[in-house]
């Protein structure tokens, strides 16, 4: 499905809903970034490089990024929801349903 970059504040059990969901997931930890507090414009350039979609809870930043930095295959930010398989089926519908996601900055937003 989609190539994702996972922002280490996005819970790992989301991330192992999206990979059964079928989606080739990257978290920090695994590049080898995690616990290094790099600065979110490196983790957008990280995830550029590797044409992956960022997907995080940090959505002030990030929204942010996207304004000055539009060139990115994809940000999705999320509001945080402790039902993790929730989270992941909203992201996961928000990729199928917007397949041609570079250069956009989609919300997903915890419903109600």
């Amino acid at each position: 499905m989609a190539l994702i970059y996972a922002n280490e504040n996005l819970p790992l059990r989301v991330v192992a809903a999206l990979r059964v969901l079928g989606h080739d997931v990257l978290t920090t930890s695994e590049a080898g970034n995690a616990g290094k507090a790099i600065p979110d414009d490196e983790v957008l350039a990280f995830a550029v490089q590797h044409q992956r979609i960022v997907v995080t809870l940090n959505r002030k930043h990030f929204i942010r990024l996207h304004n000055q930095h539009p060139e990115h295959y994809g940000i999705m930010v999320c509001s945080f929801d402790l039902d993790y398989d929730a989270l992941a089926r909203r992201i996961h519908e928000a990729i199928i349903a917007e397949p041609h996601i570079r250069s956009r900055l989609l919300r997903i937003n915890r419903p109600g």
